[in-house]
């Protein structure tokens, strides 16, 4: 009897410790900390630091997508790493080398299948989620023996993936609805000079290439591709002074409110306003520098935006109702990229050159908190592992 007490207190007692540490994963995300190749891994319920993840490789220009269930990070590396990282046992499941030097990332509508693209070679590859075994190669040759870099790629609706051929001025779609080892590959040409990145709208319906080699962006309407690529904005900075561009604005970074769309414009000192039902410029707010990311809080009530150098210190947050500059921060220098928690009440900013992330009440637009990080970048919540594009 006193056998039979002792086997049920250690099975309560095993059951308590187990129940202790479970967790969830939908308050989980991860910093690049840049330098030293490694992953941080926070949560915003108590805004805490949880765990480190070495061996990682070059983090310079890295991004993160995740699992359908939040649990794993894909990290796609500068020198053509891909990562898989549990953000529950806190480990790399697995690491492959699978190119000369990539640029992104994205997860199939299924979450299946992880494409990323790369600048050498010249292309996109697809993984299986699960194993990252090599599912299809996708290479961007647009004429004999050349390739091109490929950007902007983003996952869209019926399991494709579409990306634009920097050098060749392309967009492509790779459907990989049938036989994923032989995706059917539809090709768009002289969409525009040099695509530089790219982003699809929420809803899933549009993807809009920025180009870099005119004042101009492309839209291919993913319900009617039939109808290819059109032009939109064009001529959006023809009464402008040219000013170098210190640093290329990042797409994915737009802010979509109501039937208005933020946008960074190149090389200039504003924030653009695009009517998203006839795509046509509808405004311009002068800012502090030239934009990088322009974001919107998930209500649509603020626009938040960084800058790149020289005025990389600063923040500014714009009312989106009266389209005024509301808030000029001050967080430090290179301010490198910004995430909102998934309902918006707080704002967590990387400062690299400081070794800390700042998170912001963004009713009050105070800062509440710090939390130290080595030469941290991206910041990616697990919130978007169910939003289109991210």
């Amino acid at each position: 009897m006193r056998r039979l007490l002792l086997v049920f207190l250690g099975l309560l007692l095993g059951a308590a410790a187990g129940a202790s540490e479970l967790r969830g994963t939908g308050d989980l995300g991860v910093v690049v900390e840049r330098a030293s190749g490694r992953l941080l891994i926070v949560e915003h319920s108590h805004d805490t630091r949880l765990a480190e993840i070495d061996g990682l490789g070059d983090l310079s220009h890295a991004s993160v997508v995740f699992s359908r269930d939040e649990r794993y990070a894909y990290v796609f590396g500068r020198d053509g790493g891909l990562t898989k990282v549990d953000l529950l046992t806190r480990r790399i499941v697995r690491r492959i080398m699978q190119a000369g030097n990539s640029i992104g990332g994205a997860i199939s509508q299924d979450g299946r299948l992880i494409a990323v693209s790369n600048y050498v070679p010249g292309g996109v590859r697809v993984f299986d989620a699960d194993s990252l075994d090599l599912v299809a190669d996708i290479p961007a040759e647009y004429q004999p023996g050349k390739f091109s870099k490929t950007v902007g790629l983003v996952d869209a609706p019926g399991n494709r993936f579409v990306f634009s051929l920097y050098d060749a001025n392309q967009i492509w779609i790779a459907d990989m609805s049938g036989d994923p080892h032989k995706p059917v590959i539809t090709r768009y040409k002289d969409i525009g000079k040099a695509p530089y990145d790219a982003l699809i709208t929420p809803d899933g319906r549009y993807y809009i290439a920025g180009l870099f080699g005119e004042d101009s962006m492309a839209l291919l309407d993913l319900w009617h591709p039939e109808k290819g690529v059109r032009r939109i904005l064009q001529g959006y900075a023809h009464h402008d002074e040219k000013l170098p561009v210190y640093k290329m604005p990042h797409l994915e970074g737009w802010g979509i409110a109501g039937r208005q769309a933020f946008v960074p414009a190149v090389g200039q000192h504003k924030v653009l306003i695009v009517d998203t039902e006839a795509w046509k410029l509808a405004g311009e707010i002068p800012v502090h520098g030239q934009p990088v990311f322009v974001m919107v809080r998930p209500d649509g009530r603020q626009v938040w935006v960084n800058f790149a150098f020289p005025d990389n210190d600063t923040v500014q947050v714009i009312d989106v109702e009266s389209r005024k500059i509301v808030k000029t921060l001050k967080p430090g220098k290179a301010v490198l990229h910004m995430e909102f928690t998934p309902r918006g009440e707080s704002l967590w900013l990387s400062v690299r050159d400081a070794n800390r992330i700042e998170i912001y009440d963004t009713r009050t637009l105070e800062k509440v908190k710090e939390l130290p990080a080595d030469r941290p970048s991206g910041i990616f919540f697990t919130d978007r592992a169910h939003r289109i594009g991210l």
